[in-house]
């Protein structure tokens, strides 16, 4: 979630042949899974679980995401990534947590959110089925918020509207929008759902948005 100095954007390019089906993960931290192996964020796991339990087979999912990153930088990144007019069969969208954390206008991430989710929309061939955003996690109930003596409730209140924004844009475009917030705040205090930063979740816990995400798109007809 903090800032990163470098400008490049963190993709990963998919392994894949014409019959297998494609996933493009667009986020920050959360996305990339600051702090876990590759195999341990939730794409990888989603991934890993599609094609063990369904008759599908999916390609390694490209990512595009980074530590730090705010709507406008992931659209930079998408911009650097260089995959204008490239098509996915799934598209997800894990993005705000840092436009929150900087005290960034909220009604600058009503706009651009809803842009990046057009965006998105474009990715799965303007499929909107194809779509699924993730809400934000309440990183405030981790031991680095007590740490830093962050107001714990003042980010629980922010995360919230920006939530509720993310999921009105959501629904007016016909997006699934899958709610993490409460279960993180449920368990983002346990060590061993955390990262060993004590703010970013650890595999265990992606393992939990894996198995939310794999109960919407194992339902998509492909």
């Amino acid at each position: 979630m903090l800032p990163d100095d470098s400008d490049s954007p963190m993709i990963e390019i998919p392994t894949n042949n014409s019959d297998q089906l494609t996933y493009l993960a667009l986020g920050d931290s959360y996305t990339i899974g600051e702090g876990v192996s590759d195999s341990g964020r939730y794409p990888n796991q989603l991934v890993a679980k599609l094609n063990s339990e369904t008759e599908k087979i999916w390609s390694t999912p490209k990512v595009i995401a980074q530590t730090g990153w705010t709507v406008e930088e992931l659209e930079k990144g998408i911009n650097r990534a260089a995959i204008e007019g490239e098509t996915y069969d799934l598209v997800t969208l894990s993005i705000g947590v840092n436009n929150q954390y900087r005290g960034l206008p909220i009604s600058k991430f009503n706009e651009e959110f809803e842009n990046m989710l057009l965006q998105a929309i474009s990715f799965a061939a303007a499929n909107t089925n194809h779509v699924v955003v993730l809400s934000i996690p309440d990183w405030g109930v981790t031991p680095f918020a007590a740490k830093s003596e962050r107001n714990k409730s003042k980010i629980a209140d922010e995360i919230d509207a920006y939530n509720r924004l993310k999921s009105k844009i959501c629904e007016k475009h016909g997006v699934t929008y899958i709610d993490i917030t409460a279960q993180y705040r449920s368990f983002g205090t346990q060590p061993d759902m955390l990262a060993a930063d004590g703010l970013h979740p650890s595999a265990k816990m992606y393992g939990l948005w894996a198995e939310k995400l794999f109960e919407k798109v194992q339902l998509i007809n492909y």
